[in-house]
């Protein structure tokens, strides 16, 4: 393994804070700090540090409104239609989140936060801070867990370049059940798909299968955090292009989940194959037929099928 693409990431499967405590953000800050503090089992600082859905928007045992009332009020505006910003609002979560980046030198993802709605609602949102300080993208929850969610479904994809090293998806929670999201990223260019999980329920079971078979399918990286206890069951896991478990909790405490990838690894199990077997983003061949897709309006084309590639020589942040 070189250095040149890998990727030092840690998985904090930590429990929520609470939206009351006037210190959450500074015991935030501290927990982030004391990770870059320790060293991943190879000695490396890490590159991105990932928290769970809603890491800092907890609201404990308040009733359904009071909790509705509380994500509303903390609620924050996210910059939309341009690629990076580095003029966030002083003073703001945004713009602490984005000096926590800069300080500690890192990819840093906080979790997801509640974003107002120009209709009086809320999005799910997750972000990307970089290393230099900027809001470098965010992601609206696609798939909110309904009847339960009552957040604003988002309608577009993203992926984050982390410029030398490979490109970055972003799915939250629920996402994850629906392949349509995780097979987009793929073909963005994702070479890892980050799933941000509050999971509570008996169903996490579920998801470690289809985080695994998420991988299979696309042949990506995929690294799902999920919330520790009171409010989810942890059993967080990284998983490599193949399918193969690199790391993993068993249990709902807080833990780290600390990994050294190689991000060519994607290109190598995509040349040889999973197992050494199946091509999947070679399956449609020059002058194959359309094949007609009536749940999308739309069609599969050969032409169209191949992944897009990150930039690797792009030196901004």
């Amino acid at each position: 393994m070189t250095d040149e693409h890998t990727l030092t990431i840690v998985l904090a499967q930590y429990a929520q804070l609470q939206l009351a405590e006037a210190s959450a953000f500074d015991r935030f800050a501290h927990t982030v700090r004391t990770i870059c503090k320790q060293s991943s089992p190879d000695g490396k600082h890490p590159d991105l540090v990932a928290f769970p859905e809603m890491h800092l928007f907890g609201t404990g045992t308040s009733d359904e409104d009071q909790a509705n009332q509380a994500r509303l009020d903390a609620a924050v505006d996210f910059p939309h239609g341009v690629e990076e910003v580095t003029d966030l609002p002083s003073g703001s979560l945004l713009a602490q989140c984005a000096q926590l980046a800069k300080e500690l030198g890192i990819w840093l993802i906080p979790g997801t936060f509640c974003e107002r709605n120009p209709d009086g609602g809320l999005y799910n949102t997750a972000a990307v801070f970089s290393p230099l300080g900027r809001l470098c993208a965010s992601y609206r929850k696609i798939c909110p867990w309904r009847p339960f969610e009552s957040y604003t479904p988002g309608n577009s994809f993203t992926v984050v370049d982390i410029p030398g090293k490979g490109r970055l998806g972003l799915t939250i929670c629920y996402d994850a059940w629906f392949p349509e999201i995780a097979r987009q990223l793929a073909w963005l260019g994702a070479d890892i798909i980050v799933n941000l999980v509050r999971t509570t329920t008996p169903d996490r079971r579920q998801e470690l299968v289809l985080a695994r078979a998420t991988a299979i399918m696309n042949q990506v990286f995929v690294a799902s955090v999920n919330a520790a206890a009171p409010e989810g069951v942890g059993q967080s896991l990284i998983v490599d292009p193949e399918g193969e478990i690199l790391d993993g909790s068993d249990n709902s405490s807080e833990q780290l989940l600390i990994d050294t990838i190689d991000l060519d690894a994607v290109n190598s199990v995509r040349r040889i194959g999973t197992a050494g077997s199946n091509r999947l983003w070679e399956q449609f061949k020059p002058g194959d037929p359309k094949i007609p897709l009536p749940l999308y309006e739309g069609h599969i084309t050969a032409s169209r099928w191949h992944p897009q590639t990150a930039p690797m020589n792009s030196s901004t942040l």
